[in-house]
C-alpha cells in the first residue's frame, strides 16, 4: 500500500493484542487514536516510551484520545515485556500492545522501510480523529525517542483548530495567543467569535488570544 497521506482515511484491520483481538475501527469508536509503532520487543527506547504514554494516561483521556501501539513480535512477548516495563518505568500499561506477527498492520501503515530494515518497523505515530481521518504523521528512527509533549501539543492544536477558525503558531502551547485564519474577513463574524480583540501585526498575521476550547 502508499504512504498514508494526511486526509486518507486510516485504514481497519482485526489484529491479536495484548489485550485481547482488537478491531480497530469499533475499538476506537468515537475517540481520537494514536496509533504507534515500535521496532521490536524488549528494546531499550521504546521501554521508556510504552512507560511514558503509561505515565500520561490521564492527560490522554481528558483528550478523548486512546494510545495503541504494534510491535512484530507475538503476544507472549507483549506480556513479558509489559512486565518490564511496568517495573522499569514505575507505571502500568494499560493499552492494547497490537502483535503484528504476521506484518498485516505493518504493511497496511506502511511502517516497514527495507532502506532502514527489511523486517523492523520504523518508529512512526499515527494521529487519527474520530471520524477515522489521519490528521497527523510523525516518523523517526529507530535511535531517536519520541517526545510525547510535542504529540500532546499537535492533539491539542488539531482539536482547538478544528472548533475555531484559527491556527496555532510556531512553538505553539495549549493556552498561548493563537493567529486568526486569513479566510475570515467579516468584521462582524470577527467581533463574535474573538470578544478578546485581536493585533494585526499584518493584514494576513493577526493575533488573538486563544479562545476557549
Amino acid at each position: 500500500m502508499a504512504t498514508l497521506r494526511l486526509g486518507d482515511t486510516a485504514p481497519d484491520f482485526t489484529q491479536q493484542s495484548s489485550l485481547g483481538t482488537v478491531q480497530f475501527h469499533n475499538w476506537a469508536g468515537n475517540d481520537w487514536v494514536v496509533l504507534f509503532s515500535h521496532p521490536a520487543d524488549f528494546t531499550p527506547v521504546c521501554t521508556t516510551e510504552l512507560g511514558k504514554t503509561a505515565a500520561l494516561s490521564g492527560e490522554f483521556a481528558k483528550r478523548g484520545v486512546k494510545p495503541i501501539a504494534v510491535s512484530v513480535d507475538p503476544v507472549d512477548k507483549h506480556q513479558q515485556w509489559i512486565a518490564d516495563i511496568d517495573e522499569t518505568q514505575k507505571t502500568s500499561v494499560q493499552f492494547p500492545i497490537l502483535a503484528d506477527a504476521d506484518r498485516k498492520v505493518s504493511e497496511l501503515y506502511d511502517l516497514i522501510h527495507p532502506n532502514a530494515s527489511a523486517t523492523a518497523t520504523v518508529r512512526s505515530v499515527f494521529i487519527i480523529d474520530p471520524k477515522k481521518v489521519v490528521r497527523a504523521t510523525i516518523t523517526y528512527p529507530a535511535s531517536t525517542g519520541r517526545n510525547f509533549d510535542e504529540i500532546l501539543r499537535v492533539i491539542d492544536s488539531l482539536q482547538l483548530t478544528d472548533s475555531h477558525k484559527v491556527a496555532t503558531p510556531a512553538n505553539w502551547n495549549n493556552g498561548d495567543d493563537v493567529v486568526i485564519l486569513p479566510s475570515l474577513q467579516d468584521p462582524q463574524e470577527l467581533a463574535e467569535r474573538f470578544p478578546k480583540g485581536y493585533t494585526a501585526v499584518r493584514p494576513y498575521l493577526r493575533i488573538t488570544p486563544q479562545p476557549n476550547r
